[in-house]
């Protein structure tokens, strides 16, 4: 029989709530005070505690960190007076699994204690890892990135408390949420996900709290709305930024009270659902420009999950590449999936996932659907050519030399500095032909590689004219533009990664003078994407100084 621990100063209230229990055959131990309420929990093991905010020695907070620190199965929940909401979302913070108001409902109380059953059973079950593994399959990593974020998720299926995950796009805030709800007590009710930025505003209310028959034109029938669909489960907002205010406050409402009144409807429904939101915007940014309402903000933030991006997550790249592959290879039921040549896994693991995961997929996809057989070469991923992530090539190479540690690629012709050949004024050269000369690759990953870059003059300039790129139009947000030259066999003092973004910075500055810093003629002659130029001129703090004088910049 389970045993539950009652720690209120109230004697009606405990006597209230040991009747219960005692219907739903749990049998209680009971404390008036924080002393014995500590003097019980060393004596007995207990299944879960419930106790008051406010004690005459003490407070529920500190017997929340109490149970946390050293009883940590054990789940406890708070009771909390009315409006004391501030102290209840304190409590979760600290790892309170639930907490319920006063004026005690039985109901909710029963419920509550349900739930607790359920957690003190999920963690017997997670801390058998012979039973199962849950994340096998779902969440695939083994950077440390990952590891702390499962050991994140199972914390939060313990608690009942609200889970607001942000991240970029694309880093996996479903595949958290629903883990989360299957690890927690209410796994085996539903989990309703929603992306409310594809709501129309004017049906939001109808689809989150439903609607009666002939409430409006068209309602030819009731309509259970969201939150009675995961009604003792788990609701997932995703993209909740983009909710309308209108509908922040209704929803504000409906967490706090934990009831809906649907459309046409006169009486208020209880429900019990946990709440997990998520977003890729700056919700905090949002709350200040007045965009997303405080009050609400505080309410689903209860407890905030930062997601890793997958480039903060490199050492995954090849794991997830793999058990991609296999997951596509089974759903277009090929034969045997395919596999990653070298250097295609050379060029995965540099490159820059402004989509993250979910970018990783769609290459693999494309380059499944390219490769002429069961290799996938690095072509056929059709990854843009950047410092990080272009293979070794020898074109255009006189001499290769190696040193004790890694291979030195260099051109005997060429100086270290790269070289532009004279250009004409920008506004003509924006408007003339261009002929371009690169060597086949511009950088390696691995290697020390000298450019060889030639831009051919248009027929307006003189043979004498130069360029210096220390000094382009428009501005430069990044400091140190020139670092000294690397000599032969030498390594760069700034470091690789330094020394990649200032050669790359410097040949984007050359395209960019060439055409008169017209973006979309620079993307051109280097062979790029706009996009991708605007991302790496970003990312390097180039930035032009106004657009009005520049000839039409979008792709």
């Amino acid at each position: 029989m389970a045993l539950a621990l009652i720690i209120d100063d109230e004697v009606d209230l405990c006597r209230l709530m040991q009747m219960t229990l005692k219907k739903m055959g749990i049998e209680t131990k009971v404390a008036y005070d924080y002393a014995t309420g500590i003097s019980h929990l060393s004596e007995y093991s207990f299944d879960f505690c419930l106790t008051d905010l406010k004690l005459p020695d003490g407070t529920g907070l500190d017997i929340v960190k109490l149970i946390n620190k050293n009883y940590a199965k054990t789940p406890v929940a708070v009771i909390t007076a009315h409006g004391s909401m501030d102290l209840a979302i304190e409590a979760l913070k600290l790892g309170a699994f639930d907490f319920v108001n006063k004026p005690l409902e039985l109901s909710r109380l029963r419920q509550l204690v349900e739930n607790a059953l359920k957690v003190a059973e999920n963690s017997n079950k997670l801390n058998c890892k012979e039973v199962y593994d849950p994340f096998s399959n779902r969440l695939i990593g083994q950077s440390n990135a990952i590891a702390q974020l499962k050991t994140t998720i199972q914390k939060l299926a313990r608690s009942q408390a609200p889970v607001f995950l942000w991240g970029e796009s694309g880093t996996g805030k479903e595949v958290v949420a629903k883990l989360i709800h299957d690890l927690s007590p209410r796994c085996s009710a539903n989990f309703v996900p929603v992306n409310c930025g594809a709501i129309p505003s004017e049906l939001m209310e109808s689809e989150f709290f439903g609607h009666k028959k002939g409430s409006f034109t068209g309602a030819t029938a009731d309509k259970e709305g969201l939150f009675q669909q995961a009604n003792g489960g788990t609701l997932f907002l995703d993209e909740v930024a983009d909710l309308p205010i209108s509908m922040q406050v209704k929803l504000l409402r409906a967490i706090q009270e934990k009831k809906i009144r649907p459309i046409g409807s006169t009486q208020e429904i209880a429900v019990d659902v946990r709440l997990l939101s998520a977003t890729h915007k700056n919700l905090a940014k949002l709350v200040e420009t007045g965009e997303f309402r405080q009050d609400l903000y505080y309410r689903i933030n209860v407890i905030e999950v930062k997601l890793p991006s997958l480039n903060e997550r490199r050492d995954d790249i090849l794991l997830l590449a793999n058990h991609f592959i296999a997951l596509i290879a089974d759903d277009w039921g090929l034969a045997q999936p395919p596999t990653l040549s070298n250097e295609a896994a050379v060029q995965l693991a540099n490159h820059h996932f402004a989509g993250n995961v979910r970018e990783l997929r769609n290459i693999l996809e494309r380059a499944i659907t390219l490769a002429d057989d069961n290799v996938i070469e690095a072509h056929h991923l059709n990854l843009p050519l950047s410092a990080a992530n272009v293979p070794p090539d020898t074109h255009n190479i006189h001499e290769i030399t190696e040193t004790p540690n890694h291979p030195v690629l260099s051109t005997l012709s060429q100086p270290s500095a790269l070289q532009v050949s004279p250009l004409a004024e920008a506004k003509s050269a924006s408007n003339s032909p261009i002929n371009t000369s690169y060597s086949s690759n511009l950088f390696a990953t691995g290697y020390k590689v000298k450019p060889n870059i030639q831009l051919a003059p248009t027929p307006t300039q003189s043979t004498h004219e130069s360029l210096t790129l220390d000094a382009p139009i428009g501005s430069i947000n990044a400091p140190n533009l020139a670092h000294p030259p690397v000599e032969e066999g030498q390594l760069p003092e700034e470091g690789l990664e330094e020394y990649l973004m200032n050669q790359e910075r410097k040949v984007i500055i050359a395209a960019l003078n060439h055409s008169g810093w017209n973006r979309t003629q620079a993307a051109k002659l280097l062979n790029t994407t706009f996009r991708s130029l605007r991302y790496r001129m970003k990312k390097l703090g180039i930035d032009s100084d106004s657009d009005i004088n520049i000839e039409s910049d979008e792709d």
